[in-house]
C-alpha cells in the first residue's frame, strides 16, 4: 500500500454513459480513503505518449459534479496503440513500438499505478503495459454487454433506455402511416442491446447476430399481424445480424483503427426487403451514437461507481494486472491475460428469447 502514492486514470475507445461516474469514484475513493493523488490522462494512450501537457490533477472539487455527465471529461481516442504507433513531427512520419515513451512519462509524472477504462483494444494495451511492469487495473467499458468475464457492463442500461425511448417515438409514426419501421441497434457481433430494446420497445421482430434470419419468416409474422388488424410493425435489427447464408453488412473500413470494421446498413436492407414481401411501406432508422450518449441512468451511475471504487481497492491490495468484474452481486476481478477477446453472445435458447417467442415475436428462424 505504501508503494502507491499517485495513480493515473485514463479512458480509451468509444464513449459510454458512466465513464465520468467511474472517474469520480476512482478519484474520491483514492483521496478520501487512501490519501492518494490522482492524475487524469487525457485522450487515452495518445495522452500517455504526449506526456505531462496531457495530464490533469483530479480532485474532489473537479470531479464532484460529473456523476450525471455523459461522455468522459478525460476525452478519448480509439486509434492509439503505443505498441504499434504512428506520429508525425518536424522530422517526418514515425511508426513503431513507442510503449517505452509511455512508461517514461509515467515515471516522470511520479505515477505509481494506472487505472485503464476501456474496451478490448484499450485493455489489450493495458495488459501489455502490465507485462512491462506497470501496475495496471482495467475497468471494462462497453454498451454491448458482451464481455464474458463480467455479468454486466456499465452503459448497457442507459443504452437500452435510450433505444427504448426511440422505439416509443417511432411506434407513433409507424402506426400513423401504417408503416414497417426497422430500427438498427448497436452491439456489433452480440445481440444483447437489440434483444433488450426489442422486448422493452414491443418489437414485432428482433434480428440478432446469434440467429441467422430468413426474411420470408419475418414477413409471415408481419402478415399474420396484419391479418389480425395490425397495419404497422416495429423491427429491431442488430447491426451485426445477417441473413441465412449471408454475411454481415459493412458500412466502411477504417484502416488505421485497431477495430477497422464498421458495421451498418442492415436495417435499410431489411426494410427494403420487407416492403416487397409484406406490402407495407417501410423505413429504416439507425440509432447510432444516440445509444451511447447522454446522462447515465441511476442503475448505471451506481454500477459505474462500484467499478471505479473497486479498481482502487484492487490497486491498494496489490492485485495488479487484473480487470474489475461483476459476478452476481459482488465486485471481483479476473486477469487481463484471460479477458481480452473473450466475448459472449445471446443464448439462443435463453429465457429472454423464449419469452419473446412465446409472445409472437419473430427472430426469423
Amino acid at each position: 500500500m505504501s508503494e502507491i502514492k499517485r495513480i493515473g486514470v485514463m479512458t480509451g475507445g468509444g464513449d459510454c454513459p458512466g465513464l465520468n461516474a467511474v472517474i469520480r469514484a476512482v478519484t474520491k475513493t483514492a483521496i478520501m480513503k487512501y490519501g492518494l493523488e490522482v492524475v487524469g490522462i487525457k485522450h487515452g494512450y495518445r495522452g500517455l505518449f504526449l506526456g505531462e501537457k496531457e495530464f490533469v490533477n483530479l480532485t474532489l472539487d473537479n470531479t464532484d459534479q460529473i456523476l450525471a455527465e455523459g461522455g468522459t471529461i478525460l476525452f478519448s481516442s480509439n486509434k492509439d496503440n503505443l505498441f504499434d504507433y504512428t506520429f508525425e513531427d518536424e522530422t517526418g512520419v514515425h511508426h513503431g513500438d513507442y510503449s517505452h515513451v509511455g512508461v517514461e512519462n509515467l515515471k516522470k509524472a511520479g505515477i505509481d499505478a494506472l487505472v485503464v477504462i476501456g474496451g478490448d483494444g484499450t485493455l489489450t494495451s493495458g495488459r501489455d503495459f502490465s507485462r512491462l511492469g506497470i501496475k495496471v487495473i482495467g475497468v471494462p467499458k462497453t454498451i454491448d454487454n458482451d464481455l464474458a468475464a463480467t455479468d454486466t457492463t456499465f452503459g448497457f442500461d442507459t443504452a437500452v433506455a435510450a433505444a427504448t425511448d426511440a422505439m416509443d417515438r417511432l411506434k407513433t409514426t409507424a402506426r400513423s402511416h401504417s408503416r414497417i419501421i426497422c430500427v438498427e441497434a448497436m452491439g456489433r457481433y452480440a445481440g444483447f442491446l437489440a434483444l433488450a430494446t426489442g422486448i422493452a420497445g414491443a418489437a414485432d421482430a428482433i434480428l440478432l447476430p446469434e440467429i441467422e434470419f430468413d426474411l420470408d419468416k419475418v414477413a409471415e409474422t408481419l402478415k399474420k399481424n396484419r391479418d389480425n388488424g395490425k397495419e404497422w410493425a416495429l423491427v429491431v435489427v442488430a447491426e451485426g445480424a445477417k441473413e441465412k447464408g449471408g454475411k454481415v453488412i459493412v458500412s466502411k473500413v477504417v484502416e488505421d483503427s485497431p477495430d477497422p470494421i464498421r458495421l451498418g446498413g442492415v436495417a435499410a436492407y431489411v426494410a427494403e426487403e420487407l416492403e416487397k414481401r409484406v406490402g407495407l411501406e417501410s423505413r429504416a432508422t439507425v440509432l447510432g451514437h444516440v445509444q451511447r450518449g447522454g446522462s447515465p441512468t441511476a442503475n448505471d451511475r451506481i454500477l459505474s461507481t462500484r467499478y471505479g471504487s473497486a479498481a482502487v481497492e484492487l490497486l491498494m491490495e496489490g492485485k495488479f494486472g487484473n480487470m474489475v468484474i461483476l459476478k452476481g452481486n459482488e465486485m471481483s476481478y479476473e486477469s487481463l491475460e484471460n479477458v481480452i477477446g473473450n466475448n459472449k453472445g445471446v443464448e439462443v435458447d435463453g429465457e429472454l428469447v423464449k419469452v419473446a417467442k412465446a409472445m409472437g415475436v419473430s427472430f426469423g428462424d
